[in-house]
């Protein structure tokens, strides 16, 4: 999909701006264009077919899915690539959608793709990388989930490590380490769902939240992992609403300790009384917080709780802010987390750009430029293909007929190179550049190498550059140059042949 930029006259160093969440300008690099290559990249603006010039597809039924995936449901058209949900019988399954990934393999540096959801719950908006074949030499096999996104407006992180898994000889299930965060986007509401693609053991689960002033929690459930699935949380009867289900919180070994309480009648056990009648409220100032302890370590496929309370149809006092945490015998390890700030959007409405920064060090994950989590790379140490995919699921959210017709739609994927040396570390390049009409003049003492960008980060040109006065002809827009010898380098904004 080809961007339109009004243009204006500006010559300056590089500048990031991010204004509200989803509105961006500039580039969205960690620390600005001047400090990365692009090494590949997609901006699907070519017919259906060339495709398969740079990616493979799923062809089949995944049993671990609702849904078979197949190269005609990944289809090109007008600047994009769209991974198409059909209600339809083929490879056994009722569902049909989408999953390519790359012919190349990559190994560090950012990754960003740029997309919207399939506007229906129950699907699975992916990006993500995972290594192939056997176990490297170096590190383990793992997946990056650099977003599985699920539609209105939650991205989940995950991390997994797929070669050291165990199977339980007495259930003859296989478990492996794994590390997942979500993070909400939509406005405040009083029922808050939280569904594990990998369930959580352990014996300990704490929910806190800075909210201005003291709160309502009806109820809050924790429950086993259930092939019948979960309840509403705003049911009165939401234990017994679907057979098999488990609520640990109601287990009478289960110790329920909070941060306070707002007075007589508010009691922290209210919480786990079967119904939404009685509420704990919360102390007035401070951080408030409930820890659940069992009396042995629990599986966890779904959590979630009523907060608020109703009046004359009007929710009030949602809070606006929260976060669940597990613990693993030694750490309080995060969730879902939700922020307010970021909320209000629609991600099957809008594009919105996933990163990752991939170092042999950490791994840092980032939604429209800004870095949202962190963490230590212990074992993602080799090259791996990037992954698009859309899947139906039920722990995504309700799987209706809605789906059908829906599409996980990509504008671009891009996939940078750091420099070797940042722009900050080297001396500035001396050298003067001046925009003539529809050229680009660039005086110097020294040979230098030239590097053209857009705004977002993507390379059209390099050039070698001799000594003396250069220019060369640019289409009328703004662009990012860099300018770089063995010792130096300067990058800068300019704007050519602009009527301001």
């Amino acid at each position: 999909m080809r961007k339109l930029i009004r243009i204006y006259v500006v010559f300056l160093l590089t500048t990031i701006s991010i204004n509200a969440v989803g509105q961006t300008t500039g580039s969205l690099l960690p620390g600005g264009a001047g400090n990365w290559k692009l090494s590949w990249a997609d901006e699907f603006d070519y017919p259906d077919a060339q495709l398969d010039a740079n990616w493979y597809s799923v062809n089949g039924a995944q049993s671990w899915i609702l849904c078979s995936r197949w190269r005609e449901n990944a289809v090109v058209s007008d600047g994009t690539l769209k991974l198409v949900n059909k209600k339809e019988s083929r490879g056994g399954q009722d569902w049909t959608s989408g999953s390519i990934w790359t012919k190349t393999k990559f190994q560090y540096g950012y990754f960003e793709c740029r997309y919207k959801y399939a506007a229906a719950t129950g699907t699975n908006n992916s990006f993500w990388i995972m290594t192939t074949g056997t176990t490297p030499t170096v590190g383990k096999k793992f997946e990056i989930d650099i977003n599985e996104g699920h539609y209105p407006a939650e991205m989940a992180t995950n991390l997994h490590n797929w070669t050291d898994v165990t199977t339980d000889p007495a259930t003859g299930k296989s478990t492996h380490p794994s590390w997942s965060k979500s993070f909400s986007f939509s406005t405040a509401k009083p029922d808050i769902t939280i569904q594990f693609e990998t369930p959580v053991t352990t014996k300990r689960i704490r929910f806190s939240s800075t909210y201005g002033a003291h709160f309502h929690i009806q109820e809050f459930r924790i429950y086993n992992v259930n092939a019948a699935g979960y309840p509403s949380a705003l049911s009165p009867t939401a234990d017994t609403d679907v057979a098999g289900l488990v609520n640990f919180v109601r287990d009478p070994l289960t110790k329920i300790t909070s941060s306070g309480v707002y007075g007589v009648g508010y009691e922290t056990q209210n919480v786990a009384d079967g119904g939404l009648v009685k509420h704990w409220v919360s102390q007035v100032s401070g951080e408030k917080w409930l820890e659940f302890e069992f009396a042995s370590a629990k599986t966890i496929g779904y959590l979630q709780f009523v907060n608020g309370w109703l009046s004359s149809g009007t929710w009030n006092a949602v809070i606006t802010n929260y976060k669940v945490q597990y613990h693993n015998g030694t750490d309080w390890v995060e969730m879902a987390t939700y922020d307010a700030s970021l909320t209000g959007m629609n991600l099957g409405k809008e594009f919105h750009t996933y990163g990752l920064q991939w170092s042999k060090d950490s791994l840092i994950y980032y939604f429209d430029g800004k870095p949202l989590r962190k963490m230590k790379n212990d074992f993602c140490l080799s090259p791996a293909p990037v992954y698009l995919s859309e899947a139906i699921i039920p722990w995504a959210g309700e799987v209706t007929d809605a789906i059908d017709g829906t599409q996980l739609e990509v504008d671009s994927v891009r996939i940078y190179e750091r420099l070797a040396t940042s722009v900050q570390a080297k001396k500035t390049v001396s050298a003067d550049v001046q925009v003539r009409g529809n050229n680009l003049v660039i005086t110097s003492e020294i040979n230098l190498k030239l590097e053209l960008f857009t705004l977002n980060g993507s390379l059209l040109t390099v050039k070698s550059i001799p000594s003396g006065s250069y220019s060369m002809t640019v289409r009328q827009g703004i662009y990012m140059v860099r300018l770089s010898s063995n010792t130096a380098v300067t990058t800068r904004k300019i704007a050519i042949n602009t009527d301001q």
